[in-house]
């Protein structure tokens, strides 16, 4: 039998593709009711309940991008204390954990960041998930996913012509995680470089264009570097 993966925030928008595309991982879906992660005994009884080879961390707050600058105490106590939490059960247990992170811990004005290059989120959101990583990285059995992905269909009716990016949509990490279950560290994945307008356009030809403002806070090229994951996947998976 494949070893058991739970994974937290069943509920959440990636989780549901997760759960619909699966063809390969024995997973266990935990929403909120199952699993609170800001609470010791809850994380505790799950672990001792379903004895879990590995954790897919998927819990935590990402939008609206606001929230986090709003309410930092609610994106402190998800996206960092539980993440935290969920290493402190990992260690107890000796499970992998894998993090499912964001290439908006980078800065985002150059482009082209390698797992190696210093980072330096734009906003709190950014902030909230780099604090989660640096609880993850103190545990050597993990691995932390820095992604750039969006839900299909778009969920906006306007897309930047002017911010370039790796976007895929989830559907495609779902194919890649096989992958990497067994890898350690830190691991970008992405699309094809472009810009977002032309990203969207390829599913929605109804999508209208829109442009950031040059003086915009909002970084232009948030690009990632992926000679890692593609070596990883060569000849087994192409977007």
């Amino acid at each position: 039998m494949k070893p058991l993966i739970l994974v937290t925030g069943g509920n959440g928008r990636f989780s549901k593709i997760l759960k619909k595309e699966n063809k390969k991982l024995n997973l266990k879906f935990l929403n909120k009711k199952d699993l609170n992660i800001l609470n010791s005994n809850s994380i505790e009884k799950c672990f001792v309940k379903f004895k879990p080879k590995l954790i897919f961390h998927c819990a935590g707050l990402s939008r609206p991008m606001i929230i986090h600058e709003e309410n930092i105490n609610k994106s402190i106590d998800l996206n960092i204390i539980g993440t935290a939490n969920m290493v402190k059960a990992c260690e107890k247990y000796n499970v992998k954990m894998i993090y499912f992170s964001t290439g908006y811990v980078y800065e985002g004005k150059k482009g082209n960041y390698s797992e190696k290059d210093p980072v330096k989120p734009f906003n709190n959101y950014g902030l909230s998930k780099l604090g989660g990583e640096a609880s993850v990285l103190m545990y050597k059995n993990s691995l932390v996913l820095r992604i750039t992905m969006m839900e299909k269909p778009f969920p906006y009716k306007k897309a930047y012509t002017n911010l370039i990016s790796n976007f895929m949509y989830h559907e495609d990490l779902v194919k890649i995680l096989p992958y990497v279950i067994n890898k350690k560290g830190i691991i970008n994945i992405g699309g094809t470089k472009q810009s977002i307008y032309n990203f969207v356009k390829k599913s929605n030809k109804s999508i209208k264009k829109d442009k950031l403002n040059k003086n915009s806070n909002f970084p232009l090229n948030q690009t990632m570097n992926l000679k890692i994951i593609n070596k990883i996947i060569r000849n087994k998976y192409k977007f």
